[in-house]
């Protein structure tokens, strides 16, 4: 089995005490991580999903990577619409941290697309990327496969959220993946809450944010009450996914500890 654990749209920014609609994103962020210290020891590696920082700035890439080094586990990145990619790709490269878009492990095989377009909040899978995805499939048929990528190729149900800031060409995504019997589930950040269902064989899953969350079915922008958190999957060697969400409040965890 592949154990693995989701964080998703942290939205630092290069000055650590700066709030995004009266969050700190850093403290937040900290909080989440002390509770996958503390519970997710087990973890094979973490994904990390989109959106790391908000500012596209070097201080908050760095010290994102401070934050994440003191899991000690494997991390695996992709850019979400707030980021810089090749600057992300830059300073979260190297030692435990990779972006280099796919990771083999205990029978599967997950597959890390880059989904932004220069420019626009919403999101395409382009040409380049579909074909690394249908390269990728093919070339392990025997791997079980978890697809993961920023932006919902299926509505939220946040009627602002769905008309044009979602993924732009979610018929072409599908049809790779649906092209592949070893395909299994499909994993995004993007949409600030959490999201599960079964889609043609295929488990769909959407996460919280590890700051603030956009209010579930909302018409309009609004944020949600709900506490930050995190996904856990348990990937099984037959094919089965296992997955839940975990939230993290105020007095649930102890602050993130960065050491001396």
């Amino acid at each position: 089995m592949l154990r693995a654990v989701q964080i998703t749209d942290t939205h630092l920014y290069a000055d650590p005490g700066r709030q995004y609609y009266d969050v700190n994103t850093d403290e937040t962020l900290k909080r989440v991580l002390a509770r996958i210290a503390a519970e997710e020891g087990n973890a094979d590696l973490v994904l990390l999903t989109g959106d790391l920082v908000h500012d596209e700035s070097e201080q908050g890439y760095a010290r994102l990577r401070g934050y994440l080094e003191k899991l000690d586990l494997p991390v695996y990145c992709l850019p979400g619409n707030h980021d810089d990619g090749g600057l992300m790709r830059r300073v979260m490269s190297g030692g435990r941290l990779s972006c280099e878009g796919w990771v083999c492990r205990n029978g599967w095989q997950i597959i890390l697309l880059d989904s932004t377009v220069p420019g626009e909040v919403g999101g395409r899978v382009g040409e380049a990327e579909l074909r690394r995805l249908d390269a990728c499939l093919r070339a392990r048929p025997g791997l079980h496969a978890l697809v993961c990528l920023h932006h919902p190729p299926q509505p939220s149900g946040c009627a602002w959220l769905d008309e044009g800031l979602i993924l732009d060409n979610p018929d072409e995504l599908f049809a790779v993946v649906e092209a592949h019997a070893n395909a299994r589930a499909m994993l995004w950040g993007h949409i600030h809450q959490a999201f599960d269902r079964e889609y043609r064989g295929l488990r769909l899953m959407g996460s919280p944010s590890t700051m603030l969350q956009f209010k579930p079915g909302a018409a309009e922008f609004a944020i949600d009450d709900a506490d930050p958190g995190y996904r856990w999957l348990h990937l099984h060697e037959d094919g089965r996914v296992e997955s839940g969400i975990v939230r993290v409040g105020e007095a649930a965890a102890p602050a993130y500890n960065m050491g001396p």
